[in-house]
């Protein structure tokens, strides 16, 4: 496995290549990243994974300069899965300027849920994710099916701006008590752990009175967060949304059996989890 830091680097390893596949990270990996790595040998080679914290897709108040960076480990993580080329560009390779020129992902998609929350989210997430596209240049990139709105989003742009890249969504990994795996799991306290299960927990409650035919949205959306509340988190939100577009759903909508996902954004102490299952 190669490691470069540079694009000029990064483009003459990539020369010639015209099945490339991609894995966009900001490190600090766990088994979750690794299984996005395996799943995108399937799909093409070589396999680049990139390591960049990105300062444009934090808030002021958020955890850039505390993000863990574990550099080492992670290339030897990578390299025992069978990553081919890791891409570890500084952030003055990555940004030698201020960045002027940024995407701005439509507000229909990027302002719900997490783009109400964390406004500026998409906008550095898409900002650095189609820059890494210039740079990698693959034909396959693989995104994990927990960001499940940053997956939509970056879906959206790879069509609306014609890249010729199909982009793969993983199915969330998750500990053996449900736990969806996630860098900030890291944050948790031991007792803190144990509570985060709650959850998924309760998503799987919303996903099984769905299943059972309820209906009324608000009533199911409502006690969840009430229950979240009542074991001391501080959740954004727990909303039933259709598929296709992150809308809620109308009566009609349900009734014809659109295709649903429950989403969820909580706090935990200080650390903010999310998750999402597919009804």
């Amino acid at each position: 496995m190669r490691i470069v830091h540079t694009i000029a680097e990064l483009r003459q390893a990539l020369a010639g290549s015209t099945r490339t596949a991609f894995v966009p990270t900001m490190g600090n990996l766990h088994e979750g990243h690794l299984s996005l790595v395996r799943l995108a040998k399937e799909h093409g080679g070589p396999v680049v994974a990139s390591i960049f914290v990105n300062r444009l897709q934090f808030a002021p108040h958020e955890d850039f300069d505390t993000y863990p960076r574990t550099l080492e480990r992670d290339c030897e993580l990578l390299r025992s899965v069978g990553c081919n080329l890791v891409f570890a560009p500084s952030e003055a390779e990555l940004y030698p300027e201020p960045q002027a020129y940024t995407v701005q992902p439509p507000a229909e998609l990027a302002g719900l849920l997490e783009g109400e929350f964390r406004p500026g989210f998409f906008t550095g997430v898409c900002t650095v994710v189609l820059k890494l596209f210039n740079c990698v240049q693959p034909r396959v990139a693989v995104f994990g099916k927990k960001d499940y709105q940053q997956l939509m989003v970056v879906r959206r742009m790879v069509q609306q701006l014609a890249l010729p890249i199909d982009v793969i969504g993983a199915e969330t990994a998750r500990a053996e008590d449900g736990l969806a795996l996630s860098s900030r799991n890291g944050y948790l306290s031991e007792a803190e752990r144990a509570e985060a299960v709650q959850l998924s927990m309760t998503l799987k409650d919303v996903q099984l009175k769905l299943r059972r035919g309820e209906r009324d949205l608000p009533a199911i959306e409502g006690a969840a967060m009430a229950h979240l509340r009542g074991r001391n988190w501080q959740p954004d939100y727990v909303s039933v949304r259709r598929r296709t577009d992150l809308r809620p759903p109308t009566a009609e909508q349900l009734a014809a059996g659109d295709p649903l996902v429950v989403l969820a954004a909580a706090r935990l102490g200080t650390t903010r989890l999310i998750d999402n299952l597919e009804v």
